[in-house]
């Protein structure tokens, strides 16, 4: 039998829409199987047939639960993947918040389109609700560390990669060659996870690693946000920081405590404005009480019995109307709320009430992918089109990126440098800029073969 091949249906030459299919004789393995977003030209490709037969992948691995690795796999299941799903628990939990939510933001444009529009949008859905809850069935937890056999002579190793709770880097074995993927890496300076694990000291014969921030480093310091609170304080207006459910808003509320409780920065009501946050708090609180294995051992026992993640003056909007209510409010304060690139969402309301106010402050948190609203603030937009409408751009943006949950150059190279020397390393999941950066470096620093795969191209394993 030849060698094992891979194919990239996603993620590459782009950020999102991570989906890699290995292949051995008449095995098929798809890691991740996300939805691709940002400019329409990319999001397109979430409406294009499945490259390949669904019914005919026998598994698939998932790293993490965000939804570009997660979101498409409820219509991989709709049109006739039935295999198991394999991740570990809190990727099952919070991949099931996640999807929901997907689901419902899906169907929820269906029903408000144009009547001529309706049949058209309904089409566009992916999936709904009932698909979410077919292929959650399908989902098969796995711990850290533990070596599995997934199919006949195929075996898994799920390794923390630090990046979201749940996250992991993945070891594949098949047809005698070994896969490492990393997800999304993490830095290793979270507040509150684990670092990712060291890459095992076994012969890695391929590796695909991401690049989303491939040609930058972090300089931010977190003091940084310390600094945009009190300046924003002192304007006087409101704060609205676009932040993403899973892990973000999390990072956000623990540091908000620290830097209340630490009078650093003055106490002002702080809310919460996304009902996917509020599922995925239940979790992180949990995962901190029970000392699991992400969480760093000195954080459980430092909070064991404590909410790490409520500030002080503190509310989780929950409905619509309770939502609406920020907008009107007088008092000074903090709304944290998705999406963290101000694609849709709740936060797009809120941006076209406070933007046109000049004592409001807009704080971004994160990475903004071209065609997002926050990153046309980012670079200095002076109106926004939100909801029809042209929104003058008057409060200050403030750029904050040390929430960075992404490895930057640097942490990628240096990481990657306990390998040795593997056959072939593939970059996905960076801007083309971004993936160019890192096989140079891998290239030039550490000698290795690194090559930016075409879409959906199939590469043999060497």
């Amino acid at each position: 039998m030849s060698n094992p091949t891979i194919q990239f249906l996603g993620a590459a030459e782009t950020v999102t829409g991570s989906r890699f299919l290995v292949t051995y004789g008449d095995v098929r393995v798809l890691v991740d199987c996300g939805m691709f977003q940002g400019e329409p030209e990319i999001s397109a490709h979430n409406d294009e047939k499945f490259p390949i037969q669904e019914s005919s992948i026998n598994a698939l691995v998932l790293t993490h639960a965000h939804l570009d690795h997660c979101g498409y796999i409820p219509a991989l299941v709709k049109n006739g993947f039935t295999g198991p799903v394999f991740s570990t628990h809190y990727t099952q939990v919070i991949a099931e918040v996640v999807l929901r939510d997907s689901a419902h933001l899906q169907m929820q444009k269906a029903q408000y389109a144009e009547p001529q529009l309706k049949a058209m949008a309904d089409a566009a859905a992916l999936y709904n609700e009932v698909d979410v809850e077919r292929a959650m069935k399908q989902f098969k937890a796995v711990e850290i560390h533990q070596r599995i056999e997934i199919l006949p002579q195929v075996f898994l190793t799920f390794y923390a990669s630090g990046h979201i709770l749940g996250a992991t880097f993945v070891v594949l074995e098949i047809g005698g060659k070994t896969l490492l993927f990393t997800g999304d890496l993490g830095r290793g300076s979270h507040p509150f996870l684990s670092g990712p694990d060291l890459p095992p000291a076994v012969k890695i014969d391929v590796v695909v690693t991401e690049s989303t921030y491939g040609d930058r480093e972090h300089e931010t310091p977190i003091t940084d946000f310390a600094d945009a609170l009190n300046q924003a304080i002192a304007r006087g207006g409101s704060i609205l920081i676009p932040a993403f459910a899973v892990d973000r808003t999390e990072e956000i509320l623990f540091e908000l405590r620290r830097l209340f409780e630490a009078r650093l920065v003055k106490s002002i009501p702080v809310y919460i404005d996304s009902p996917m946050a509020e599922k995925v708090l239940v979790y992180y609180k949990e995962a901190i009480e029970e000392g699991r294995i992400d969480i760093q051992p000195e954080i459980a026992a430092q909070f064991k019995g404590v909410d790490p993640f409520d500030p002080g003056k503190f509310r989780i909007m929950t409905t619509v109307d309770e939502s609406k209510l920020l907008n009107d409010m007088s008092e000074q304060s903090i709304i944290v709320s998705a999406s963290g690139m101000a694609t849709g969402g709740r936060v797009t309301y809120h941006l076209e009430s406070m933007l046109p106010e000049p004592t409001n402050t807009i704080i971004l948190v994160g990475f903004q992918a071209k065609g997002s609203r926050g990153l046309q603030l980012q670079q200095g937009a002076q109106k926004l089109h939100i909801h029809g409408n042209w929104v003058p751009v008057l409060a200050t943006i403030a750029d904050v990126q040390s929430f960075s949950v992404h490895a930057d150059q640097r942490e990628i190279v240096r990481w990657l440098s306990h390998i040795d020397h593997p056959a072939q390393a593939f970059i996905v999941h960076g801007e083309r800029e971004s993936q160019e950066a890192i096989a140079a470096k891998l290239n030039s620093e550490l000698g290795w073969k690194a090559t930016i795969p075409e879409l959906s191209k199939i590469y043999e394993i060497e």
